[in-house]
């Protein structure tokens, strides 16, 4: 998947918002592969906001690489709320630079969905250093490209979100 434009300018805004506020970001990714960190370093300079990223496709590599409990990923399963902020805290814990990071974990499609977790269904977790850590849920529509899409955009949305959060009193 190669970005478009409107990806683009979302990853560009991103870089140049946490260059103001000094902030280094991460992602730990498993719906969308390390798409991302692709669109964030696809913006030149930013090297001076990212800090890596952690594409954790499979449950063993959500616990290996962020240390997600394994009670979690049986109890609620991959695509939840507990996984999502797991991952974030993970990626966070296993970034000593990072100050941001942002994860998310879904059912991009075009299978794999049930009616509990529909195709589409995406959690994303932001975790921040010194700040809670964010979540939201979101079922898009479309194919898997689009679910891929909208999620990049939302992670971006997420990272705008926790950057806001560091400037409250």
């Amino acid at each position: 998947m190669i970005p478009d434009p409107e990806m683009l300018a979302a990853a560009r805004a991103i870089v140049d918002l946490c260059r103001q506020n000094g902030e280094l970001v991460t992602t730990a990714e498993s719906c969308t592969g390390g798409l991302i960190g692709g669109c964030l370093t696809a913006i030149d300079g930013s090297s001076s906001v990212v800090d890596g990223g952690f594409i954790t496709y499979s449950n063993e590599a959500k616990m290996a690489m962020l240390d997600v409990s394994g009670n979690l990923l049986e109890q609620y399963g991959a695509v939840s709320k507990p996984v999502a902020c797991a991952m974030a805290e993970g990626a966070l814990r296993h970034s000593p630079l990072a100050t941001i990071s942002v994860a998310v974990t879904g059912i991009a499609g075009p299978g794999g969905g049930s009616p509990e977790k529909p195709v589409g269904l995406v959690h994303f977790g932001c975790a921040g250093a010194h700040r809670p850590t964010l979540h939201q849920s979101r079922v898009f529509k479309g194919d898997r490209h689009q679910v891929r899409r909208q999620t990049i955009l939302t992670a971006f949305a997420m990272i705008r979100e926790m950057v806001a959060t560091a400037k409250l009193p």
